[in-house]
């Protein structure tokens, strides 16, 4: 498969999480509400999670999105770019284009982690609370690839800058 086809498998991955992302949300708020009740079962349930069936998931996708978040903080140093968290806190200008390339970047976790959630759900649950797995990937993919990347960027700029020979391009 060429770079262009991924390319555009990626950006139509990127989409889907987007649309099922909001999806998720409109029907988990059309559906459940946002009462105290449904706030005060949806952080049970998140909690609930980290034991029992399928509790692999809770290192699972916070290795993937470490990995991700590497490769990409990585590349971010080596080309000079300001770090991902602060682009996206401080620069409105860029802050579209960073949280998009982010996006396509873990969107395969983001998927698989709806997946997982799905899946823990209908078998411990019964049921399935769309805001629930929305939340639980946030927790478990995108805020620790969001945090990493910034991290990854800033100590591998630190490196480059203490050992410069070792970092060319060469």
């Amino acid at each position: 498969m060429s770079s262009g086809a991924a390319s555009s498998m990626a950006r139509i991955m990127a989409w889907l999480v987007v649309i099922l992302t909001a999806g998720f949300v409109i029907y988990g708020l059309v559906h459940d509400g946002l009462s105290w009740e449904t706030q005060a079962r949806l952080w049970r349930d998140v909690i609930d999670r980290s034991h029992g069936p399928m509790t692999f998931r809770f290192f699972l996708q916070p290795t993937m999105a470490a990995i991700a978040a590497l490769h990409d903080g990585t590349r971010d140093a080596r080309s000079h770019r300001t770090p991902y968290l602060h682009t996206i806190i401080h620069d409105a200008d860029n802050r579209g284009a960073r949280l998009n390339e982010g996006l396509i970047s873990i969107s395969r976790i983001i998927l698989l982690g709806f997946v997982m959630d799905t899946i823990y759900q209908w078998r411990v649950l019964g049921t399935f609370y769309p805001g629930e797995a929305v939340v639980i990937t946030l927790i478990l993919a995108v805020i620790p690839y969001i945090v990493l990347r910034d991290i990854v960027t800033r100590i591998a700029r630190w490196r480059m800058t203490r050992h410069p020979q070792s970092h060319s391009h060469g």
